[in-house]
């Protein structure tokens, strides 16, 4: 008998894009949700004993703990031969799948996190020294956070103008990775229609799959704006 896979979902998390694609997939889970601590926000202590990062998302399956949103992905990807989530090797659109699939967690995710910690950060701080932090943060970001982030979105724009998935004509496992930061960025403002209205039109797209529906009644949750 083979063992079922099993999502430990953790609420305002990133562990929703697993669940997300693997609906869209329609492939057999089991599902396990954590609710986080109600005043510091943390995950509870059973989940933080999953896996050696005590982070989410993490998926189990048999003997394995498995951890990171893309090492999870692709492993279920692995799993299911005939999925059409990954563009073959030889596709004209393997190289930009690559591409998205890596852009979403080495250089998108580190900026948002970068400035969502930083924001953070310096709310936390005594009063007396918040102004000096603040100038601190505004530089880091004028300079450094949001020019980097700005090249990846007009890069965004362009790729999706030529075609409307991150892999391509057809949605890929590269949408589903990069949707967690696609779709907070535009709940916070930093995604928006004046500057970029095809990364707007590419988050209604991902919004309207049937799969998004079904994620959310089971997540319990319609944003993700809180899961940094």
């Amino acid at each position: 008998m083979t063992d079922t896979l099993t999502l430990h979902h953790l609420e305002y998390s990133q562990s929703f894009r697993v669940l997300w694609m693997l609906e869209e997939l329609g492939t057999p889970f089991d599902l396990k949700v954590y609710s986080r601590d109600a005043k510091t926000m943390a995950a509870p202590d059973d989940y933080k004993a999953l896996s050696p990062l005590g982070t989410a998302p993490v998926v189990t399956e048999g003997g394995l703990a498995l951890a990171e949103s893309s090492a999870i992905m692709e492993y279920i990807l692995d799993g299911i031969p005939d999925q059409t989530l990954r563009p073959a090797v030889g596709s004209p659109h393997r190289a930009r799948y690559l591409f998205w699939w890596h852009a979403a967690q080495g250089s998108m995710m580190p900026l948002q996190l970068m400035a969502t910690v930083t924001t953070i950060s310096q709310k936390r701080l005594p009063f007396f020294m918040r102004p000096f932090v603040k100038l601190y943060v505004q530089g880091l970001n004028n300079l450094f956070i949001q020019p980097r982030l700005n090249r990846l979105l007009t890069l965004a724009e362009a790729d999706l103008a030529s075609a409307p998935w991150f892999g391509g004509e057809t949605l890929t496992a590269a949408d589903f990775l990069i949707a967690y930061n696609m779709i907070v960025g535009a709940e916070r403002g930093v995604i928006n229609e004046t500057q970029h209205p095809r990364c707007i039109e590419w988050v209604e797209r991902m919004k309207a799959l049937p799969s998004f529906a079904r994620a959310t009644e089971k997540d319990g949750r319609a944003s993700m704006a809180l899961s940094y």
